[in-house]
């Protein structure tokens, strides 16, 4: 997500939502909140191979450890830090870097920086493809997709999709989508061809963000401001939207369960969608905290974490609210 819109989904954060253990219909509650250090946040991943969550921090990356919530600040010091995906089987980390420009690996253990690659402007969101085994970074800013192979550490190539890219999704076979977040679409990609296949309109959305595919049902679900919308990925066609929480900027998806959960910054709200066979149902609304908009799961426990912050109030000039000292935490939701 860019520095501009996350100061817009910042200016209603005036206090932060209590958070609460009380079990929602479905089971799933904030069952812990470990605090971190101070500063803004972008993308947060899981890392199995090492059992730790990332979240790129502002200008560093932070980790928890899952087993023991220890949490370590300050790492892969850089500009404006967005995702930090793990790669190589988890023995790296790739961080995109939009104040540079860059996708810049780490050793997984040490955090000493092994190479840097330049990307398009702005490189954002980050997605890996294990059937050409290359990462996809987003080029908000570029509107490109710059295809670089993590082994290698470098570019392979770049597709013209147009428009401010924000997350994007595989089928494991070849295709990719990515959402246009100023365009309301989502464009389906051949990363072999080297180029978009389609652009599919998304009625009901606005400003989506997260992405995430059904694989058995051939299904995106998309998270966008106020709503989640259900996509089939062959056609395009909108089988199903949903009214979710203001403010999102993530999503997270289950297979096994077939749950998608979208977090809602603005509303401070975890939706928890169900989906599949052309349907979509809304299971449970799940409050979470007010800022808490970008997400990831551990799929082998099933529990769901969210970074999140109290803000101050509003400045009288505008712009962004102020970050409560001490505030920063990472929510976790399970049963």
């Amino acid at each position: 997500m860019t520095v501009s819109r996350i100061a817009a989904l910042c200016l209603g954060l005036c206090a932060a939502v209590p958070i609460t253990a009380q079990a929602a219909g479905s089971g799933y509650h904030v069952i812990d909140h470990i605090s971190g250090p101070d500063g803004g946040w972008d993308y947060v991943r899981v890392d199995p191979a090492n059992n730790r969550v990332l979240v790129a921090h502002g200008g560093s990356v932070v980790a928890l450890d899952i087993a023991t919530k220890a949490v370590t600040a300050d790492l892969a010091r850089g500009a404006i830090l967005h995702d930090p995906l793990p790669v190589n089987g988890g023995t790296e980390v790739m961080v995109t870097n939009g104040g540079t420009a860059e996708a810049v690996f780490y050793n997984a253990k040490t955090w000493a920086e092994v190479a840097r690659v330049k990307t398009g402007a702005g490189p954002d969101a980050a997605a890996f493809d294990a059937h050409s085994g290359l990462v996809l970074v987003m080029d908000h800013r570029g509107g490109d997709i710059t295809l670089i192979d993590p082994k290698a550490h470098k570019a392979v190539g770049a597709i013209p999709v147009g428009g401010d890219l924000e997350a994007a999704a595989v089928d494991g076979a070849g295709k990719a989508w990515v959402n246009v977040e100023n365009k309301n679409e989502v464009v389906a990609i051949d990363i072999a061809g080297r180029k978009a296949l389609a652009h599919y309109p998304l009625a009901g959305c606005d400003g989506p963000t997260g992405l995430a595919y059904d694989a058995a049902d051939k299904q995106l679900i998309a998270a966008c401001d106020g709503a989640t919308v259900v996509v089939d990925a062959t056609s395009g066609k909108v089988v199903a939207t949903l009214a979710t929480g203001k403010g999102a900027d993530g999503i997270a998806y289950d297979p096994g369960q077939k749950l998608a959960f979208v977090s809602a910054g603005q509303d401070g709200t975890l939706a928890i969608v169900s989906v599949g066979k052309g349907k979509a149902s809304i299971v449970d609304t799940v409050k979470t905290q007010v800022s808490a908009r970008t997400v990831a799961i551990d799929l082998r426990s099933g529990r769901v974490y969210l970074p999140a912050a109290e803000f101050g109030p509003r400045p009288a000039g505008g712009g962004r609210p102020p970050l409560v000292p001490g505030s920063f935490k990472i929510l976790v939701v399970g049963k």
